[in-house]
């Protein structure tokens, strides 16, 4: 393999999940002599680490994809990866090599088979393995010298009617408790003390008895660390024993961060989230009794199939009710696979801009009154 072929550029798209696998990748090149490069213009050899959960994502990185021309070789990894599998050569011949999210240890052996030219002796594809192997959270690599990106679980089995996670990152599998606390400490022997933890669902986790609140219990008595959070939780899974640790564990964030999605019973049904808004509010009625003045954070998702006008004044008035400090706010697209994408998309474009619009406008009035408030 000529020099500059160790040349490589990673551009991350989606969730902090990606951000760390990114990461994750960029620390087993690194171990396998490969320079990552921090543009594109310096490096042969360019991976997308991927999301698949808005079609916006995808369309932005095909675009991507397209405006190199053939001038770099391009591997496709992650979330869209795993959805297209072998489909992306099809999509755009210039893809190269497509690795899962289950797969990236295997990126230094595939590299290594470009051939001189950039040829591959024939198009790569790996999205079969089902398990992360521990070892690649061991490589000491982290973007942030003050701050690291912790996975205590992968994948999810809630199956959200409209979300892709499941079908890409496989069911919910938890990282052992020894695993997560060994790769913490060595991460502050290297001098990080703020550390947010990550799950697709990160509340549920459960090692051999071991649940998220101790977890968050033996993360936070550990020497040397100075500040903790997590992202993101589940309602079904937020309870008492949670807020009681956000409130008394003295290096966690104040903050939760609790998707809503929306404020209508009828279409959190079909969204199978597994709450209704009356179970919802009580549970922040519950955090806010017991974190005073903690933080709180949502998302939500206008113009899901069907949904009302009706319907997206209860999310409205919902958001209202509640004062959330912030929100993401999504305007639904079908995901391949999932349930959702078998229900006619009936809300019109033009209604999903137009609500998307008025719930920012809203969110944007609450938080800046909160603001003001908390000064």
């Amino acid at each position: 393999m000529k020099a500059d072929k160790k040349k490589v550029f990673i551009r991350s798209f989606g969730c902090q999940m990606n951000v760390r696998d990114s990461e994750i990748i960029q620390g087993i090149l690194q171990k396998n002599g490969y320079s990552v490069c921090e543009n594109d213009q310096n490096a042969e050899i360019i991976i997308f680490n991927t999301c698949s959960v808005r079609k916006q994502a995808e369309d932005r990185v095909w675009s991507l994809i397209g405006s190199y021309k053939g001038s770099k070789i391009i591997g496709l990894v992650g979330c869209m990866a795993q959805n297209y599998k072998d489909k992306a050569f099809l999509r755009d011949e210039d893809v190269s090599f497509v690795v899962g999210p289950q797969d990236i240890h295997k990126l230094p052996e595939i590299l290594a088979r470009i051939q001189p030219k950039g040829l591959l002796e024939r198009k790569i594809w790996e999205v079969d393995n089902l398990n992360r192997p521990e070892e690649i959270y061991h490589t000491g690599f982290y973007q942030n010298p003050n701050h690291a990106y912790v996975v205590i679980s992968e994948g999810c089995s809630n199956f959200c009617s409209y979300c892709v996670v499941p079908y890409v990152r496989g069911p919910l599998r938890h990282r052992q408790k020894e695993k997560i606390l060994n790769e913490i400490e060595a991460a502050i022997s290297q001098g990080i003390t703020s550390f947010t933890l990550l799950g697709q669902n990160v509340n549920s986790y459960l090692d051999d008895g071991f649940n998220f609140t101790e977890l968050l219990k033996e993360v936070n008595a550990l020497k040397g660390l100075k500040k903790l959070g997590f992202f993101t939780s589940h309602p079904k899974d937020a309870g008492i024993a949670t807020f009681k640790a956000i409130r008394d564990l003295e290096k966690l964030d104040k903050t939760l961060h609790l998707p809503l999605q929306s404020g209508s019973d009828r279409v959190l049904k079909l969204m199978n989230r597994g709450y209704n808004s009356k179970e919802y509010v009580a549970l922040i009625e519950n955090y806010r009794k017991i974190v005073k003045d903690g933080s709180l954070t949502t998302d939500i998702i206008v113009g899901f199939p069907t949904e009302t006008d009706k319907e997206f004044k209860e999310t409205c008035d919902l958001i209202k009710k509640i004062g959330f400090n912030a929100a993401y706010i999504f305007k639904y697209s079908p995901r391949p696979q999932t349930e959702a994408a078998k229900m006619v998309d009936s809300v019109e474009r033009q209604e999903k801009e137009k609500r998307h619009k008025y719930v920012l406008d809203l969110q944007r009035k609450i938080s800046n009154k909160l603001k003001k408030e908390n000064k």
